[in-house]
């Protein structure tokens, strides 16, 4: 669900932001599931740009930009994961980016995700990005996310 929100938003652009939440809502009826894609999608979205950063440094001879929007905002998703949310351990974040690889993008691309995001975590290492300010960003929501949750708020 984070993924399909993460492209939406990549893809359509702020456009999509007030369609975020009821999207990930109408989705699932599991609240949990609904907050943990929430969480997910709203952290990833606004620490991509520093995300970007350590791909593009991790992909080697890749822009960000020339990157398949499934495989890049699976990436993106991996990055964040691994460098905010210190309740998800790195090799969980990669392994199931691999898996998402696999089962939305191309037959070459799990084995890209998985280069890419090995690199990632060594430089996020190397950077002291792993584990420090766990979820920066986690509450900030996609423009327009907050109307269209009609003023419920999210606990994360």
């Amino acid at each position: 669900m984070a993924l399909q929100a993460l492209y939406q938003l990549d893809v359509r652009g702020e456009e999509f932001g007030p369609e975020t939440v009821a999207f990930l809502r109408d989705s699932t009826r599991d609240p949990e599931v609904y907050f943990f894609a929430r969480r997910l999608t709203e952290g990833a979205w606004a620490w991509r740009r520093e995300a970007d950063l350590l791909i593009e440094e991790a992909a080697e001879h890749w822009r960000i930009h020339r990157m398949a929007p499934v495989d890049r905002n699976i990436i993106r998703l991996a990055t964040w994961e691994m460098c905010r949310a210190d309740d998800i351990p790195e090799r969980v974040a990669i392994d199931q980016a691999i898996e998402m690889a696999k089962e939305f993008s191309a037959a070459e691309a799990p084995a890209f995700v998985n280069g890419v995001l090995d690199r990632v975590l060594r430089l996020a290492r190397e950077q002291g990005l792993i584990g420090d300010e766990a979820e920066a960003g986690a509450g900030e929501a996609p423009a327009g996310a907050d109307e269209a949750d009609g003023g419920q708020g999210t606990e994360t």
